[in-house]
């Protein structure tokens, strides 16, 4: 009897494989001509708090992503006049961009700058920013269902009414409607509603937003991700993640939570170890975990991975090969 073939070792592709990898220099250089279109005053209004974006870093990076971006609007224009000559009618989508990543990474500042570099462009497109935290449910709803604890998890957003709202901005609709989150009341504003009206570009960030069927078997059959032209994930070692929230916590605990109308009043007047204490516990108990568990599996579907360091500057780039 012949003896069977062994089996050859398995060998791990590379992590980055499906990407090309720019270093920080390398990807400045495609900014080509591109003007920098944002000043001190523009980016002091944009960043974070606790959070150090020099300009040197947006024109480094972002100009550089808003150009491509800019180029795949062109072209994803060009693919719909084809298909209005084909059907001999209009067709007009928005160009969607989905943008990922953990608390505290800078998704958020990432977006505002983005938008207000894309909305210079010379063709002065019409872009609009909308945050997913609005798609959360209500902390009354949430407490119902025992998931405080769990919120900004996945079964912790109306992803019904997300996928709605999405795919409804996709179709076109002249006027489309999201709730509206207060990071200070830490809850859905009653009544109070983002209009979206036909913009040309739109920008969905969000923790969970790259989420598909594949990492969620048994869930929904269509994902917001399935309506996106282009993805970005915003990538950092947890380590530095979670240094990065104990930070914004401490810088918290002096500004918002001080006010009293705000849902973490109660951690104001903690002492410097008493807060830091608490937010490692919320990192290890719901930021953290929720990283790790749905986050994370999100990155590889990225079209665009900014990849940063422990200083929260962007040193690595990955563009998925087409």
């Amino acid at each position: 009897m012949a003896r069977p073939t062994p089996r050859p070792l398995a060998v791990e592709a590379p992590a980055d494989a499906p990407y090309v990898s720019f270093s920080r220099d390398d990807w400045a250089k495609l900014r080509a001509s591109t003007p920098l279109s944002l000043s001190e005053d523009d980016l002091r209004e944009l960043r974070g708090r606790s959070e150090v974006v020099s300009l040197e870093e947006v024109a480094d990076v972002h100009v550089p992503m808003s150009r491509l971006l800019n180029l795949s609007v062109a072209a994803t224009r060009g693919l719909h006049e084809a298909m209005a000559a084909f059907l001999g009618e209009p067709v007009a989508a928005p160009f969607v961009v989905g943008l990922a990543g953990s608390v505290a990474v800078g998704k958020s500042t990432i977006a505002r700058i983005l938008q207000r570099l894309l909305s210079r462009w010379p063709e002065s497109p019409r872009v609009d920013l909308v945050a997913t935290d609005g798609f959360l449910y209500p902390n009354a709803v949430l407490e119902e269902r025992g998931l405080m604890r769990r919120k900004g998890f996945p079964e912790s957003y109306d992803r019904r009414t997300l996928l709605r709202f999405v795919s409804d901005v996709k179709a076109g609709r002249d006027e489309v409607s999201a709730p509206v989150y207060s990071h200070l009341a830490y809850d859905i504003v009653p009544g109070e509603r983002q209009v979206v009206r036909r913009p040309d570009i739109l920008i969905l960030e969000g923790l969970n937003v790259l989420q598909s069927a594949s990492l969620r078997p048994g869930g929904p059959q269509a994902f917001v991700s399935d309506f996106f032209d282009f993805s970005i994930y915003v990538d950092a070692d947890e380590r530095d993640i979670e240094r990065w929230y104990v930070e914004r916590f401490l810088n918290l605990r002096e500004t918002i939570f001080r006010d009293p109308a705000s849902y973490f009043r109660r951690y104001a007047d903690l002492t410097d170890s008493e807060a830091v204490a608490t937010a490692r516990e919320i990192w290890r108990d719901i930021n953290g975990a929720n990283l790790r568990a749905n986050i994370v599996p999100t990155r590889e579907r990225a079209r665009l991975i900014l990849e940063k360091g422990p200083d929260h500057a962007v040193r690595r780039v990955l563009l998925r090969r087409l």
